[in-house]
């Protein structure tokens, strides 16, 4: 991405050459410095506080352009609360089993602040996610299984956040959960919008859990967290039945 300097000077060279044109519209002064500023906050990492926790999570800004909206510090907690106990299932604080985090990188972000221990990719889109070095895998959902073959079958746990609440995207993130996951003991965590349920339990076999994910920028969609598992008294449990 280009630096904010490097941004300014485009913007004002349009508006040079817009001046040339009596009869384009030009931007205010004010107008001006707003987009100035808001391409500046595109170049800064998002700083979440992680509170008892310690520390802080540093993201990239959200590119609504990709689909991509953070969740917000509950969320990212109680997502890698429940993988870290299902990487290390005798409490014992070793891992395992590694970690798929299919275009989730709030998730990825927390969980190596939160137990660095735990081996885990991020497969994203988004190149600016390079910086974690070997734990990035280049992501494209539109080829689901153009993926490096050593990570064929090879995570214990599986969390998908599919980027766009379509049936096409769901079919082929669903394919890339299947080329990932062990083939048995497998756990696969599946967020994604409330139209999507039905057809996440025919895919996948997954079920909503009581936990409900929210995002930092509110969206209008409702989000649920499915699982192939029964998390009991964690997450909320499932939520079988009619409501």
């Amino acid at each position: 991405m280009a630096a904010s300097g490097m941004e300014d000077e485009r913007v004002s060279g349009e508006v040079r050459r817009e001046e040339d044109d009596d009869d384009v519209p030009q931007l205010s002064a004010a107008a001006m410095e707003a987009l100035r500023e808001f391409l500046a906050e595109q170049q800064r990492p998002e700083e979440q506080d992680e509170g008892e926790g310690g520390g802080r999570v540093e993201l990239v800004a959200e590119d609504w352009r990709l689909s991509q909206f953070w969740y917000e510090e509950r969320t990212a907690r109680a997502l890698v609360e429940e993988v870290v106990h299902l990487v290390s299932p005798s409490g014992s604080g070793s891992a395992a089993g590694a970690v798929a985090c299919i275009a989730c990188p709030t998730l990825y972000a927390y969980l190596k602040k939160t137990d660095p221990g735990v081996p885990a990719q991020l497969l994203e889109y988004d190149e600016r996610f390079g910086q974690y070095g070997g734990d990035f895998t280049f992501y494209d959902y539109n080829r689901p299984v153009e993926l490096p073959p050593a990570m064929k079958h090879a995570y214990r746990v599986v969390v998908a956040d599919p980027p766009y609440l379509s049936k096409e995207c769901l079919e082929k993130v669903a394919k890339t959960v299947s080329f990932l996951a062990q083939p048995e003991g497998s756990f696969l965590l599946l967020l994604t919008g409330e139209v999507q349920k039905d057809r996440a339990l025919e895919l996948l076999n997954v079920h909503p859990c009581g936990f409900r994910p929210q995002h930092s920028n509110k969206l209008g969609n409702e989000f649920r967290l499915l699982t192939n598992y029964d998390p009991a008294d964690r997450l909320g449990g499932w939520e079988l039945g009619p409501k």
